[in-house]
């Protein structure tokens, strides 16, 4: 039985796959914090900055330009943008901040993973040259820039 080798990342692909990176040091970062001990509004500030300058955007492009290539219907895709309201809820809750925080760091990586290993690969076994110049046009990279005024993980 052979194994199959990775597919390879589309260069219109590649800055998202380097996005996911960024927020899996986010759940670190959560892990980190939490295991020093450091006030979980602290960490919720840090993980709101996040949010609002790195994961919304990256929502927004998945969902309009990459997810489409499969269509509304796929089941991966269906299970993505549960993910993603899902982990919107937990970004924008303000109540258990605590056991928010705790939630997503884990289902944050959980979703990540399923997206670079599962959704990502369907997507490129399809994706045509429009698709993917459609998500260039749309989605350039960025450098990544960081919250410094609180590295509470440090």
């Amino acid at each position: 039985m052979s194994k199959e080798n990775p597919l390879k990342r589309h260069v219109a692909i590649q800055p998202l796959s380097r996005e996911h990176h960024h927020s899996l040091l986010l759940s670190w970062k959560i892990r980190r914090g939490f295991s020093r001990n450091v006030e979980p509004e602290r960490i919720k500030k840090y993980v709101d900055w996040f949010f609002k300058n790195h994961i919304e955007k990256h929502f927004q492009i998945e969902e309009k330009y990459v997810f489409p290539v499969l269509g509304p219907n796929n089941e991966l895709v269906r299970m993505a943008l549960a993910d993603h309201r899902r982990l919107v809820r937990l970004f924008t809750e303000e109540e258990d901040i605590p056991k928010a925080l705790s939630l997503i760091e884990e289902e944050l990586q959980k979703h990540i993973r399923f997206e670079e290993r599962v959704l990502f690969p369907e997507i490129q076994k399809v994706a045509s040259p429009a698709d993917y110049h459609t998500i260039e046009k749309h989605h350039r990279e960025e450098s990544f820039e960081e919250n410094t005024s609180d590295e509470f993980w440090n």
